[in-house]
């Protein structure tokens, strides 16, 4: 299957390619679109147009903008040639056209290289080396695809009749199938013009402006209330405008989840950036509010949450604080207190979690998980064990089905603790949006 989108600004896909000088000083953020790297600072909660979107192999998306690229759904920018030097030792690197990742395995030639397209130019790279040869011009590598593209998205069967990628140029369309090398121009009727592209979790998004509408990679068409603020669902923004729908987007939103708990009663709480999503047992509806609404000490950005004899225990940095379940929660006096002496344990924490009935807390820091008597006081962490499965967690909640741990868009479930550390090999990923908060799309 062919993992990668492509789009007009820069796109990686891989791990970085090497430097071969040192980077640009200015560690500062131009603010359009072709200069190199000006000093203007880029903030992508303003409302940015991208260049360019692609998800690398470790399933990271990387947003580029000009010189620059946001790697993840969070964070700052950061010089697109000390990822992409070779890039900018031939182009002056102010922008990438498109980009993507041919990831075939029976067309050894081409399976694992990253291509960007940058005005009439093709680069081809593998194992993070410029492949010999390399620039060359579009129409020799790929025949019958225009120069100065807008964006591109790879497309594998059966998403498409047969492995392809969609290059985008204005209001043209062109399929290129990958084996016969033929193109197919297409008219997408009701599809804006895009200015970058991507294939998410099996789904085909364009963006336009800061907006993204989801597509038909065989049709063009856009199904649904389109288009979408792309900050509500690919950027982790705290607040902008009043038009949102606070409760699809947090439901919908493909930015990991920073915390989850359910209570005794059954009722879940999952934190992300400034807002959370609760789910009141035997309900399958979710509501949604900032954090700030309903736990003000926090204000946001929690790090592990637990919940142990109807009370919630929020980790944020290196302090705990405790609220009793309520309508509405109470903070409870004397709190925050330090993480070491409430669970013994130096912070940063990546997740934390007490099953049913139980008065264990598990935490998570790294791949150790350590055991906490809540019942023994001072606490006293035990080393229950190490994971080699993932190399750090989002967050993590027991339940009566046994232990779902959250990375990134999916969560992974486990019978017990017991079996999450003996476990070997990933089980089964299931995607956060659809299968636990119920979104469509």
């Amino acid at each position: 299957t062919l993992r990668f989108g492509l789009l007009k600004g820069c796109l990686p896909s891989a791990p970085p390619l090497t430097l071969h000088r040192p980077p640009v000083p200015h560690e500062g953020h131009e603010g359009h679109d072709h200069g190199h790297h000006a000093g203007v600072l880029l903030d992508r909660c303003q409302g940015i147009e991208m260049d360019a979107v692609a998800v690398t192999e470790e399933g990271i998306p990387y947003f580029f903008k000009g010189g620059h690229v946001f790697k993840g759904f969070h964070g700052k920018a950061e010089l697109s040639n000390q990822s992409f030097a070779e890039l900018d030792d031939h182009h002056h690197l102010g922008h990438v056209d498109a980009a993507f990742l041919m990831h075939f395995p029976d067309k050894p030639t081409e399976h694992d290289h990253i291509f960007f397209m940058l005005d009439t130019k093709v680069f081809s790279f593998y194992k993070h080396q410029l492949e010999t040869g390399f620039p060359k011009d579009i129409s020799e590598v790929f025949p019958g695809i225009p120069d100065h593209l807008d964006a591109a998205v790879v497309c594998p069967a059966p998403d498409c009749e047969e492995d392809a990628v969609i290059f985008f140029k204005g209001d043209e369309i062109y399929h290129y199938n990958v084996k016969t090398k033929k193109v197919e121009e297409k008219k997408f009727e009701g599809m804006p013009n895009c200015t970058s592209a991507f294939r998410f979790m099996e789904h085909y998004y364009c963006f336009h402006g800061h907006q993204f509408s989801k597509f038909d990679p065989k049709t063009g068409e856009v199904h649904g209330r389109y288009p979408k603020e792309a900050r509500d669902y690919f950027m982790k923004c705290s607040k902008f405008g009043d038009t949102t729908d606070h409760i699809e987007r947090e439901r919908c939103s493909r930015v990991h989840l920073d915390a989850i708990t359910s209570d005794d009663a059954g009722n879940i709480y999952a934190f992300r950036g400034h807002h959370f999503l609760e789910q009141d047992a035997g309900n399958d509806t979710w509501a949604a509010d900032t954090i700030e609404s309903d736990f003000k000490e926090l204000h946001s950005e929690v790090d592990a949450t637990f919940s142990y004899e109807n009370h919630l225990y929020m980790v944020k940095d290196d302090k705990v604080y405790v609220y009793k379940v309520g309508e509405p929660h109470t903070h409870l006096d004397g709190y925050p207190k330090a993480l070491k002496e409430v669970l013994g344990v130096d912070g940063p924490i990546d997740a934390a979690f007490v099953c049913q009935d139980h008065h264990i807390a598990h935490v998570i820091k790294g791949q150790t998980v350590y055991d906490v008597d809540l019942k023994a006081s001072p606490p006293v962490p035990v080393k229950e064990g190490s994971f080699t499965l993932f190399n750090k967690v989002d967050a993590a909640m027991c339940g009566p089905e046994g232990v779902k741990l959250f990375k990134g868009n999916h969560y992974f479930h486990f019978q017990s603790v017991k079996v999450m550390l003996m476990a070997k090999a990933i089980p089964e990923e299931h995607k956060t949006a659809l299968e636990l908060f119920g979104c469509d799309h």
